[in-house]
């Protein structure tokens, strides 16, 4: 069942996607509630193997999303599977860019297997930050991606220099909100570790989701009002209470009359 099925005719106020990152465990290691989260979401980001996933947890979260007519899009990251992509690393962008296209190809193919193909991309973690706020990475993570399809939009920040970058190298952008993580002043995400970094209250979190999406706003740790318009939410599959906090999201969202919707 798609998240608007049951939802009462009424005016709608905005639209948005509501994307989660999932397929994250690999081996052994059993990462967030992945089949819950599918049931709920718009679009799936699905970890590549390099910070988490491995082929057979890749099959099975892209037949989970085909199933729940998801779309699939690649959580490309680091090869740091033991800090879980969160640690910056030094990798050239010649590495960087054969790194990008191997995940995307991998990914694909998985995909075109099960019936569908690879939307857009999402960075995760420290590649994900370090693409918005350092050119010459975001442009070996987008040179990657022109080279695979150039028409796969890339999400990122508000504000990123990725936009820019972005413009520059012909790819598209989409803006993302995330209202499971605390934002600085800057309108940068808090730290994690730091205090107020992720957001775990179903409640909390789903009032931040309408402020962002209707409002167009978001608050900062201290108290700052950060102006954003995103496209698109993520809900983080490793996040505690993941499966709760997104079906509060969803039904707030539809209370205030959002349709939820793929970008891709």
């Amino acid at each position: 069942m798609t998240p608007n099925a049951d939802r009462p005719a009424a005016a709608v106020t905005a639209v948005v996607d509501l994307n989660a990152d999932v397929g994250e465990s690999f081996g052994a290691y059993r990462i967030g509630s992945d089949d819950e989260l599918l049931a709920l979401v718009t679009s799936a980001s699905v970890a590549c193997g390099f910070h988490g996933g491995d082929p057979a947890v890749m099959r099975r979260t892209v037949a989970v999303a085909v199933e729940h007519s998801v779309v699939v899009g690649a959580h490309v990251g680091y090869p740091d599977l033991r800090g879980f992509g969160r640690r910056p690393l030094a990798v050239p962008p010649d590495e960087l860019f054969a790194d990008v296209l191997y995940q995307l190809g991998a990914l694909d193919a998985i995909a075109r297997a099960a019936g569908t193909a690879v939307r857009y991309v999402k960075p995760h973690g420290a590649l994900y930050h370090a693409a918005a706020a350092d050119p010459a990475v975001g442009r070996a993570l987008l040179t990657a991606v022109r080279a695979f399809n150039p028409a796969l939009p890339v999400l990122t920040l508000p504000g990123a220099v990725l936009v820019d970058v972005a413009a520059d190298v012909g790819v598209p952008v989409i803006v993302e909100g995330f209202p499971d993580r605390g934002y600085t002043a800057a309108g940068t995400l808090v730290p994690r570790g730091e205090p107020g970094a992720v957001i775990d209250g179903p409640e909390e979190a789903a009032a931040r989701a309408v402020a962002m999406t209707v409002d167009r706003v978001v608050t900062a740790v201290d108290g700052t009002p950060i102006s954003l318009a995103p496209r698109t939410l993520c809900i983080h599959g490793d996040t505690p209470n993941a499966p709760r906090l997104a079906a509060a999201i969803v039904a707030r969202l539809r209370a205030a009359g959002v349709e939820l919707r793929p970008f891709a």
